[in-house]
């Protein structure tokens, strides 16, 4: 009886220590596309010492998309119509191209520290288009919460720091900024396709095609160039196979076993690893309102990420 008792006790402590386990693995894979999600501005830094914004998006993104053209081949999405096709099209111009040209091009005009934290402001434009197009409820203080997000935008865009060190400029900024509506757009299209296809198959389709019309683009306007540094050659690959084809992989594996308000706090890791990475490693430097206005910003993104939307939550 006794000896029974035990056995029992010793399954129910395998099977509960085997439950922890297995819930601890999705968290880590969401941390870990966050993570190497904010590493992106950093290596698109280092490449713009001898590369252009249209070599170093061209290049980050056929990197990224050798990693997932094995996911084509093996699960490619079968979309039924043309209206599908047209979708993932315009969410391939808007994704790729129109998105990151824009991002980049404000990189290059501004600091790592700065770009990182106007990213941070995409969750409250999710619910913001949620609330608009879906009819979902806001509450008065998450309207409140959206204001404070802008205001802390604005602070970042005329925060000012001490002399030396990398400088922002309010048009650099803006364009990362602006590129957030893009980003808004792609998911709101890209989502439609993901209720009826696989989530990482209708990305990687995406990207790739993305990544297709990127080169054509650049080829026409920017002709690229070949010979850089192995420095830079490192940073751009790095951006392509982990802050692209990682960064995906790990995110759509951990939210097909994480509720999706649950996950969404972790793309918050984005814009504070990204300011860690300027700050301690390119020795920027944020000014006090530039503080302030990250602090809103990772504010509100932290209470939207989390908050059930219905329509507008993405896996991108």
């Amino acid at each position: 009886m006794v000896a029974d008792r035990s056995r029992q006790l010793e399954i129910q402590a395998r099977e509960q220590l085997h439950r922890r386990s297995s819930s601890v693995w999705p968290v880590v894979s969401l941390a870990a596309a966050g993570c190497l999600w904010g590493t992106g501005f950093l290596f698109g830094k280092i490449a713009f010492t001898e590369m252009n914004v249209f070599e170093n998006c061209g290049y980050r993104f056929i990197f990224g998309s050798l990693g997932l053209l094995p996911i084509l081949w093996k699960h490619p999405p079968r979309f039924r119509d043309r209206h599908a096709w047209m979708l993932l099209l315009a969410a391939s111009i808007v994704g790729v191209p129109v998105q990151f040209l824009m991002q980049f091009k404000g990189l290059q005009l501004t600091t790592v520290s700065h770009a990182s934290l106007i990213v941070g402001i995409l969750p409250v434009l999710l619910a913001l288009s949620s609330a608009t197009l879906f009819k979902d409820r806001l509450k008065g203080y998450e309207f409140g919460l959206m204001l404070l997000s802008a205001v802390g935008a604005v602070l970042i865009a005329f925060s000012r720091k001490g002399a030396g060190g990398p400088q922002p400029t309010i048009v650099g900024d803006l364009l990362v900024f602006a590129s957030m509506f893009a980003a808004l757009v792609m998911i709101l299209i890209s989502k439609r396709l993901m209720a009826d296809y696989g989530s990482l198959q209708v990305t990687a389709a995406m990207l790739v095609i993305g990544t297709v019309i990127l080169l054509l683009w650049t080829e026409v306007t920017h002709p690229v160039r070949t010979h850089f540094s192995t420095h830079v050659w490192l940073a751009v690959i790095a951006q392509g196979v982990l802050a692209t084809t990682g960064a995906y992989v790990f995110w759509n594996w951990g939210l097909a076993r994480v509720p999706a308000a649950r996950a969404g706090v972790f793309l918050n890791l984005e814009p504070l690893l990204g300011t860690l990475l300027g700050v301690i490693i390119l020795h920027e430097r944020l000014g006090a309102s530039g503080i302030w206005g990250g602090v809103l910003i990772l504010i509100s993104a932290a209470y939207f990420s989390r908050r059930p939307q219905g329509s507008s939550r993405s896996s991108v």
